[in-house]
């Protein structure tokens, strides 16, 4: 498959009388955007509101992250199986306004959503701290269920980014970014002398509103399988979790996954890259057993020499994480794990609640028990209440002058677990 973005470098947001794109600024007409939304009959109200970069302004608590996009040519629409039919994508054109963020937020979902700050401490931990945000606040119905106030929040962050990315339909790419990856026959023999690296993309789907949805599929129904890269860039997976803010694939993750796009820039020359295998993150032993035993057998099916390995979450992931390694490991496929810690606030604690000897190459992005203050900030947009109750703060967090601490846990991808993330080793 052969996937092209066309990326549109947007550098401001505005309001305005027509949704469109002119000389880098992405104009919204706020009240056509609000009257789309409200369509759904399960939500009452929406505020639409801008947050830029450096403004003082914090977004709490935050569901999802979207990055406006289109489709211009190839099969399929923008998030497949959630906004239109199930048809595969990953091929074509699809235009990015690359700059651009739709979050959603409003009453606490689930316990586990999270903060964004556009300035101030807070704003060094999260990489939508320097995006031009659409910020849409949703109300729910009176008396709607979790589930239903969840899948109603989501599907409006979804229509938004789409709603918005229509807006680049016909504008002129500033930059084309070219993705190809051929059939298998052709792609293990296309680099015969560089070592065949396979990525294993495990996906969240503990249920409890803890899901990813594939081609609109809760992937807890799903066995493990082969997905193409570009499917993955193209809209295929999208988010409908509510784990910890920290560690969370938001939308835009998925759809910026940089472990793919690292694999794509080492292709050819020191790996060849030869595919994605999604699997799930299951509760019971028997589901976790199956998953990790489908998983390393099409790993080693499709010859993989080695595999790099990401997870989403922590705690009873992390058992899925050490049986996806133990079992490659011991097919003699070497791999990578990606993941952060929760070691505690001293950093003394075990970081991983599993573990083996076979996962001896981790990759660190970082402890989310870490303690941070987070100065009062001049606008607050969502719910400021729900700093106490969003996993990373706890009570007296808030403090009455509107500052707060919190564990870097309640900030929107500090230790994101595909490294789009600012958190690095220093070396003494």
């Amino acid at each position: 498959m052969r996937l092209e973005l066309g990326r549109i470098k947007i550098k401001d947001i505005q309001f305005g009388e027509k949704t469109v794109v002119k000389e880098g600024t992405l104009y919204v007409n706020r009240a056509e955007l609000i009257k789309f939304l409200k369509e759904d009959n399960r939500i009452a109200d929406v505020d639409v509101d801008l947050a830029r970069p450096g403004e003082s302004i914090r977004i709490i608590p935050v569901k999802d992250v979207i990055e406006p996009r289109v489709k211009v040519s190839g099969k399929g629409c923008i998030f497949p199986g959630i906004l239109g039919k199930p048809e595969t994508v990953g091929e074509g054109r699809t235009h990015v306004l690359d700059g651009v963020c739709v979050i959603t937020a409003g009453k606490i979902v689930g316990f586990q959503e999270g903060i964004i700050d556009m300035t101030g401490p807070g704003a060094q931990y999260t990489p939508f701290s320097k995006t031009n945000n659409i910020v849409v606040v949703c109300h729910p119905e009176v008396g709607l269920s979790k589930h239903d106030h969840e899948a109603a929040v989501r599907i409006a962050g979804l229509k938004a980014a789409k709603y918005l990315g229509e807006a680049g339909k016909e504008v002129e790419p500033d930059e084309i970014n070219v993705f190809e990856t051929l059939p298998l026959k052709e792609t293990l023999n296309m680099y015969p002398n560089l070592p065949r690296v396979a990525y294993v993309y495990m996906l969240q789907s503990q249920g409890l509103l803890h899901d990813t949805y594939v081609y609109g599929v809760d992937a807890k129904r799903i066995i493990p399988t082969f997905i193409y890269p570009t499917e993955i860039m193209d809209g295929a997976v999208i988010s409908g979790n509510c784990v910890s803010a920290c560690d969370k694939n938001t939308t835009y993750h998925h759809l910026n996954n940089p472990v793919i796009r690292e694999l794509y820039n080492r292709n050819g020359k020191d790996i060849n890259f030869i595919g994605v295998i999604i699997t799930n993150e299951n509760v019971t032993l028997a589901d976790k057993q199956r998953s990790s035993d489908y998983t390393s057998k099409l790993v080693e099916y499709i010859g993989a020499d080695g595999v790099i390995i990401t997870e989403e979450g922590f705690g009873n992931p992390d058992t899925d994480l050490i049986m996806n390694c133990t079992k490659l490991e011991e097919k003699g496929i070497k791999t990578v794990i990606i993941a952060d810690e929760y070691a505690g606030r001293d950093g003394m604690s075990q970081s991983l609640a599993d573990a083996s000897k076979s996962a001896d190459a981790m990759v660190s992005v970082g402890n989310a028990n870490e303690l941070i203050t987070l100065p009062k900030l001049d606008k607050v947009l969502g719910d400021i209440d729900a700093a106490e109750v969003i996993a990373g703060g706890f009570s007296g967090s808030l403090s009455e002058d509107g500052s707060m601490i919190v564990e870097i846990q309640a900030i929107i991808g500090s230790t994101n677990e595909l490294g789009l993330s600012y958190l690095s080793a220093v070396k003494y």
